[in-house]
């Protein structure tokens, strides 16, 4: 065997490196290498990679080019700041790609290399930059069927290209192409907003697409969100009558000239196979009318219609910041079938939202038909009563000869279940697939527990995310609803910066809030408002223009979005202030506490019911003291001392009015002590005995919970605030109705609207409102995440720049580990229980700090990666408390052991 010596020169050359900090994960606004901003002063992140503990940024230095220009040195700037960091060198300019890389110095002195570099693509600063006009189809549409309109343009590129960039959006939803490829990856673009204020534009790079000589462009629009059916009671053509395409390609030549292509009179407009698809009811395809080669050059459109050029106003024009609804998980047939009425039915295994692709081989004219469904009935029949007028139903018309391959384009649906109708031969696994589509968010958070159902749980939360969470927040994917309700949206929000990197996601939809908020400053109750004037001013609903934009600040440290719905959330809090009469709020509309415990035939008063108007007032509240926080972290300093004295005088109203001198309030509901002791509506001498009120009426109630959507997403913390932590979790691992593992035990695989959809005897809730793929009372992900695994933020550093490790055990559980990966990098809390005692496991990213606090009344009873606490030199231990030890560390992973 032959022995190897390293030179001792060369370990001394890599130590230093070893040791040097490493830059990855570059973000621009938040997304990895955008195609697309109109944002004058993009903002950038990094995140910092070391092999050492305490690692802070001290210095950092940003470079950004375009080409061979340098359009932005920095220079070297003294600051620990590595997210949310602000370009400020040349005015950016249209359509043009630029180039950044980044390195820091460490608080050892040590530089990074300089990261590799990322980029972005800037998207039209102006109007003026837009050439193309607007068209429509040129034929006499059939106004029932209204089947998706076909453009297509030729065009000649005849020289050398070294880049083409296609600008796109639609009245509709649009599918393009370009020589028979489609362009990009996304589904249902330009997406949801409030379409006569703010439509979105996707850019693709499409210079792999195009030939030098003969190209064609090809775009299929169907009726989406613009002019489809939403809501009830026939309502369609809410943002028009007619879908339309804006399209406009440029291209860059070798030789240094440039083309641009753009949607005019001279396209041609055509139908083919998409004869139907409406959001709601599905999509009809005939695949004997489809028109092969129709987005190829050389195809003949002679008997196509010509174009009608429309002039419609292109202010409302933005480039789409979230990220695009995209093609997501798959999943196979788990098990196929003939019910009891003899119904095919496939199971996917789980409720996902999507649709179905298959595979058939059959007879010209042979229709196979798909439906969909959530749950199967007491019998084990295909059930979709819970759907209501949504008649969520594709059809395949074939064409006939070799196989055939099956897929919508503009419609989704909310399924587990399909019933396949008319497919001729026997139904195999192999020929079906279900296919997930939310929002292209990344996944950032994981939570494990030692016990099965509370993984399932979690689950369940998560998939209920992504299925309701296409472009905007809706309520439910398959009813005909489907709609951004603000109520699910502010309960969850919170829960949903776990689970995925929502960051941009609600950025751009609470800008839609702001845009549909009525000059009254009241907010819709749903987003976009698709339900007209006045359907607005809830309470617990409309305080999304509050929560939201605090929520999203304490996940992500993001300032802007802060100061970007800075103006909506004043409106909505001088709103209540003028409905309130000396201080108190106690008129109009609201929801309550939707969907709270009502047992059948309740003659005995156990029916959880809320005075809707104490609801209010405490809402009320909350929302003045999240515009005062605002208002401090944007140094707002007038707004902070005007609103100061109206938030005491809201409680000072409160306790006149729903309080007694002992301190009971006049609903002695779950929901009422927990909102008034979460929301501090009470002063410090009446707070112990609520919450002891509060703990009773869980007990009395057997360790069940009877809130609706408002109470569920704050009780389990309002309890561990008051240290009934033990019955929080008592209520967390109930498991008969109504609890969270109700549905669980009853094979839920997402959330449900209400605690028993499915009644203990199999049967159902009223069809008219049980949808089984309804995200809000998953707002108890965040108790999971923030309190039972302990992570969480400080608001003195949000973003978890400063993080919080405070894990609660309990005997009913033996571990539970989250782990989030946050601008700065990975931060996990891990614990366990056994004989021995205690054990944390945790790791804190570069460039942030941790204050952790462990079940141990001494530190004597603790060590570190088997070392005594007290002789680890890079922990400060600030102390002892309420039987826990706190200490603060820097950046590095830990294991942390407390002696039983």
């Amino acid at each position: 065997m032959k022995k190897f010596i390293v030179p001792f020169f060369i370990i001394i050359i890599s130590l230093p490196a070893a040791a040097q900090p490493v830059l990855q994960n570059l973000l621009t606004e938040n997304l990895d290498n955008p195609v697309g901003l109109d944002v004058a002063q993009p903002r950038f992140n990094w995140a910092i990679i070391s092999g050492r503990r305490n690692t802070m940024q001290t210095a950092y230095e940003i470079k950004v080019t375009s080409g061979n220009e340098n359009v932005w040195g920095s220079g070297k700037v003294m600051s620990d700041s590595s997210v949310h960091v602000v370009y400020k060198g040349k005015a950016l300019q249209s359509n043009k790609r630029y180039s950044w890389k980044v390195r820091i110095w460490d608080n050892e002195g040590k530089s990074s290399a300089w990261s590799k570099p990322a980029f972005f693509q800037t998207a039209f600063f102006s109007t003026n930059d837009w050439k193309a006009k607007w068209i429509e189809p040129g034929y006499a549409e059939d106004d029932k069927m209204r089947p998706a309109a076909m453009f297509r343009k030729q065009f000649i590129a005849d020289k050398k290209i070294i880049s083409a960039m296609a600008y796109i959006t639609a009245h509709g939803m649009y599918e393009a192409q370009i020589n028979g490829k489609r362009v990009g990856d996304a589904y249902f673009t330009p997406g949801w907003t409030s379409y006569n204020k703010r439509l979105q534009y996707e850019i693709f790079d499409v210079t792999s697409l195009l030939n030098q000589g003969q190209n064609a462009i090809g775009a299929t629009i169907g009726n989406g969100w613009y002019r489809g059916y939403l809501a009830w009671h026939d309502n369609k053509n809410i943002y028009g009558k007619n879908t339309g395409l804006l399209f406009q390609l440029e291209i860059k030549y070798a030789d240094g000239s440039a083309d641009k292509i753009i949607s005019d009179g001279s396209w041609k407009s055509s139908t083919g196979s998409i004869l139907y698809a409406e959001i709601y009811n599905g999509e009809t395809i005939d695949a004997r009318l489809a028109k092969a080669g129709w987005a190829l050059p050389g195809y003949d459109d002679s008997k196509w219609s010509n174009v009608r050029v429309a002039d419609y106003p292109m202010n409302n024009l933005i480039v789409e910041y979230n990220e695009p609804v995209k093609k997501q998980e798959t999943f196979r047939p788990a098990k196929i079938f003939t019910t009891p009425k003899g119904e095919k039915v496939i199971d996917f295994g789980q409720n996902l939202t999507g649709w179905v692709v298959f595979k058939v081989k059959g007879r010209a004219g042979d229709t196979v038909t798909i439906k969909h469904a959530e749950v199967l009935d007491k019998e084990g029949n295909f059930y979709t009563e819970n759907l209501r007028a949504a008649k969520a139903t594709d059809t395949y018309i074939l064409k006939g000869g070799s196989e055939e391959t099956f897929e919508p384009h503009f419609t989704f649906h909310g399924f587990r279940y399909i019933q396949v109708i008319g497919y001729p031969g026997k139904l195999n696994a192999d020929d079906f697939t279900a296919v997930a589509l939310y929002s292209d968010m990344k996944k950032t958070g994981t939570f494990v527990s030692s016990n099965a159902l509370i993984n399932q749980l979690q689950h369940n939360i998560q998939w209920g995310q992504r299925g309701n969470f296409l472009d905007v927040p809706t309520d439910c994917p398959q009813r005909d609803e489907r709609l951004g309700w603000t109520g699910d949206a502010q309960v969850f929000s919170r829960t949903a910066t776990f689970n995925m990197g929502v960051n941009n996601f609600f950025a751009k939809w609470l800008k839609d809030v702001a845009a549909d908020q009525e000059p009254s400053g009241s907010v819709p109750f749903v987003i976009p408002n698709v339900l007209g004037p006045g359907a607005a001013g809830s309470t617990g609903w409309a305080d999304v223009a509050t929560i939201v934009p605090w929520n999203m600040y304490l996940a992500y440290g993001d300032k802007k979005i802060l100061a970007d719905q800075y103006a909506s959330m004043k409106a909505w809090v001088e709103y209540m202030h003028a409905k309130s009469k000396n201080d108190l709020w106690d008129t109009g509309f609201h929801f309550g506490d939707w969907l709270f415990y009502r047992p059948d035939d309740d003659n005995s008063g156990w029916s959880a019911v809320t005075d809707r108007y104490l609801i209010a007032q405490c809402f009320y509240a909350h929302s003045v003291q999240l515009l005062i926080n605002a208002a401090k972290v944007l140094g707002n300093t007038t707004d902070v001392s005007d609103y100061q004295p109206l938030l005491q005088r809201i409680k000072a109203a409160f306790m006149k009015e729903y309080v007694t001198p002992s301190g009971r309030l006049v609903s002695g509901t779950q929901t009422a002590y927990t909102l008034a002791l979460y929301f501090d509506m009470l002063p410090e001498n009446l707070r112990v005995q609520a919450a002891a009120r509060l703990a009773e009426n869980v007990k009395d109630y057997d360790d069940h919970i009877t809130t609706g959507f408002l109470g569920s997403s704050y009780i389990s913390h309002v309890l561990s605030r008051y240290g009934y932590t033990s019955l929080a979790y008592k209520l967390l691992m109930q498991d008969t109705y109504p609890s969270w593992l109700y549905p669980v035990k009853m094979g839920a695989t997402t959330i449900w609207e209400r605690w028993d959809g499915i009644k203990p005897d199999s049967s159902f809730e009223t069809p008219g409102m049980n949808s089984f793929n309804h995200y809000a009372y998953g707002a108890i992900g965040d108790w999971m995440y923030r309190v039972v695994a302990g992570l969480d933020t400080y608001e003195d550093a949000p973003g978890y720049k400063h993080i919080k490790i405070f894990p609660h055990s309990d005997s009913s559980l033996t571990m539970a580990a989250a782990e989030l990966q946050t601008y700065y990098g990975k931060v996990s809390s891990n614990w366990k229980t056994d004989a021995s005692g205690f054990t944390l496991d945790v790791d804190v990213p570069a460039n942030t700090t941790a204050t952790v606090y462990l079940p141990a009344a001494s530190t004597d009873d603790i060590t570190e990666s088997g070392r005594p606490l007290i002789t680890e030199k890079e922990i400060e231990i600030s102390g002892t408390h309420d039987s826990y030890t706190e200490i603060r560390i820097g950046s590095g992973t830990y294991h942390f052991a407390v002696k039983k």
